[in-house]
């Protein structure tokens, strides 16, 4: 973490947490004093060595705290007098976000699978078994010559026999034949493979099918705020439309490319690999950008070596610019 600390008529704070930083340069192109420049973001997006995505001058930083302002990742945390910049009505706010309704959730989890962040946590509260199923299972020990074959081959590891572990004589033998109704479907797989009839299972599951109640899956859904980028994948993978995304900037990303400067597809994966979003992938040996997920930060620009990736963004979700000069400033990160 890189931290610039100023006394004066208030205290003001600049802090940069590099785990949420992308290495975009978003910050570095608004800073009206230069005090920002990019660290090596390709070798450190690939772990290959431990540095910072930024570096700050603290003798040009002024902590006007508009690198924080026009971050899109939380990732400069600016305060004055202990109280967080982006909480005082003056100053800018990001319009991005993730709208959830939870009575369309489904729980299936999709989005926590589909994630690149890893920012969404998805808890399913599902019914019991015994909720679900019905029937009987009807056990004669005496029967039993404790082969487990029921237990090897229950699919729901339902079955389990008790031996006489006290006696040396019987140690082996069977005392009890106990079925764990909380698991056990009565799929009579047990009934079939018993080669001494000493278990049978009844299922009633189809008769009694107007008794059992209607399945509802119950959950929540948990975001990470300050590690989700808005990228929309969520929204995208899920079934029900029970997320939308706003992203940070509208606009489109594609190559532009000549006879000096081509992309390297395969033989470079920088875009690919400083990505936060998953929104590029080598295909016919070049990138290709999906703008469905693509954010438009720039990280891919940046770290391109034959520079050769363009971004034209026609909006910013950045409401609440008071400031003119700030205004003219933001106003370059739109093409």
């Amino acid at each position: 973490m890189i931290s610039v600390v100023r006394e004066g008529k208030d205290k003001r704070e600049l802090n940069h947490e590099n785990d949420l930083c992308v290495g975009c340069g978003i910050c570095i192109d608004s800073c009206p004093t230069k005090a920002l420049s990019l660290g090596p973001v390709l070798p450190i997006a690939r772990g290959l060595i431990a540095k910072d995505y930024i570096n700050i001058n603290k003798d040009k930083c002024v902590l006007c705290g508009l690198c924080s302002f026009s971050c899109p990742f939380n990732a400069i945390d600016f305060k004055i007098d202990g109280i967080n910049g982006k909480s005082l009505m003056q100053y800018p706010k990001w319009d991005h976000n993730v709208n959830y309704t939870e009575y369309e959730c489904i729980f299936c989890g999709k989005c926590e699978v589909y994630c690149p962040r890893d920012a969404i946590s998805v808890k399913r509260i599902l019914p019991k078994i015994e909720d679900l199923v019905r029937g009987e299972v009807i056990t004669n020990v005496n029967k039993c010559i404790n082969c487990k074959i029921c237990v090897e081959l229950c699919p729901n590891d339902a079955i389990n026999i008790v031996t006489n572990e006290d006696s040396n004589a019987e140690k082996f033998d069977a005392i009890d034949i106990r079925v764990d109704k909380s698991k056990c479907i009565y799929c009579k797989v047990c009934t079939k493979v018993c080669p001494e009839n000493a278990i049978d299972a009844i299922c009633t599951t189809c008769m009694d099918s107007e008794e059992i109640n209607p399945v509802k899956i119950k959950g929540s859904f948990i975001l990470d705020d300050k590690t989700c980028v808005n990228c929309s994948w969520c929204g995208k993978v899920c079934p029900t439309d029970a997320i939308k995304v706003n992203k940070p900037f509208e606009g489109d990303i594609f190559l532009s490319e000549d006879e000096d400067h081509k992309c390297k597809g395969s033989a470079c994966r920088a875009c690919t690999d400083v990505c936060p979003c998953n929104a590029v992938k080598i295909g016919d040996d070049k990138a290709l950008f999906n703008n469905d997920f693509c954010i438009l930060c720039g990280a891919c620009t940046k770290v391109c070596p034959q520079k050769v990736i363009k971004i034209n963004r026609t909006s910013i979700n950045l409401n609440n610019i008071k400031s003119s000069s700030w205004q003219k400033i933001l106003d370059r990160l739109i093409a």
